[in-house]
Parts: C-alpha cells; structure tokens; sequence
C-alpha cells in the first residue's frame, strides 16, 4: 500500500512539475518572440513607409516587407496578408495580427492605419509619423539602456576589481613591513 502511494505521490508530482516546465516554456518563447517583433519593427516600418512613397499600395508594402524579412515579424505580416487575401477585411485581419502578438508599439501603429483607412488619411504620412515615432522610442530605450550601464557595472567593481588591485598595490608594502618586523 506504500509503495503504491508513493507511486501516486511521486506521479502527481511529476505531472505537475511537467505542467508548469512547459508553461514556463512557452511563457519564455512567447516572451521572445514579442521582443524580436519589437525589435524588428522600426525597420519594418521604414521598409514599409519607403515602399509606400515610392508609389505601392499599403498591402504590397506589406508584402514587400514580409518577404524580405525572415524574422516573426514578417511571418505574421504574411500571415495577415493572407487573410486579406482570403477575404477578410484588412482592418479585421489587423486585428487578428495584434491579438496574436500583444506588442504595444504595433498595436499603436495597427490602430493609427485603422483610424487613417476610416477617416481617409493619406496612409504614406501616417506611416511616415508611427515610423519617426517608433523609431525614437527605440532611440530612447538604448538611452536608458546606455545610463543603466555604470550602476550594473560597480557590483562587479567592487566585488571582482577592487579587492585584486587592492593586493597589487599594498602586498608589497605590507611584506615588506612584515619583513622589516615593523609589524
């Protein structure tokens, strides 16, 4: 009866150590593949901006863009073209595309061509406005980035650096103070 219960113990915890590895999993891709699509979308978008003053179409932009861009980026780029080919419409299928991403500055730039299509914008100076500000968002993240630097830096300093130059500079001293017997 032990071993049996043990049995059913050590199974329940397997089964639940098993649910919550693959959870932590695909949290940890999902997570990834937000942040390459985040990444990747500035040059997306002045891929698609370009392709737009140059005289194409919003969705042969797109195309463009999707097919020169090997990245989860272009993949769901692709993914929304088809569904505008298949019928859907556009605003619909780029609904589609932020319900399956969830990256904020794509949501921004999914709703900017939206409200542009309804109200009749001229799409080449939206996309030119959510690429500069996309763009600068990203500017400013390498910023803060870059000031975060120095305070990540002295733990190491002090803890790694220090200690050893520290030796260096008064192990002479202090030998020769031993040896002198001044200590």
């Amino acid at each position: 009866f032990q071993q049996s219960m043990f049995g059913l113990i050590a199974a329940g915890l397997f089964v639940v150590c098993g649910y919550f590895a693959v959870e932590y999993y695909l949290d940890r891709a999902a997570s990834a593949r937000q942040l390459a699509i985040q990444q990747d979308l500035p040059d997306v978008l002045d891929q698609v901006t370009v392709c737009v003053e140059a005289g194409l179409g919003f969705d042969a932009s797109l195309n463009r863009c999707a097919a020169s861009n090997e990245n989860p980026l272009g993949d769901e780029l692709n993914r929304t073209l088809q569904d505008i080919r298949l019928g859907v419409p556009r605003s619909q299928a780029l609904n589609s595309l932020l319900e399956r991403t969830d990256v904020p500055d794509l949501r921004l730039f999914v709703r900017a061509v939206i409200q542009a299509e309804k109200s009749g914008i001229p799409i080449a100076r939206v996309l030119q406005v959510q690429s500069d500000e996309v763009r600068e968002k990203r500017r400013q993240a390498a910023e803060e980035r870059a000031i975060k630097l120095p305070v990540m830096l002295v733990m190491p300093l002090v803890l790694c650096i220090l200690p050893s130059l520290f030796m260096v500079i008064m192990g002479p001293a202090v030998l020769r103070m031993i040896n002198e017997g001044a200590v």
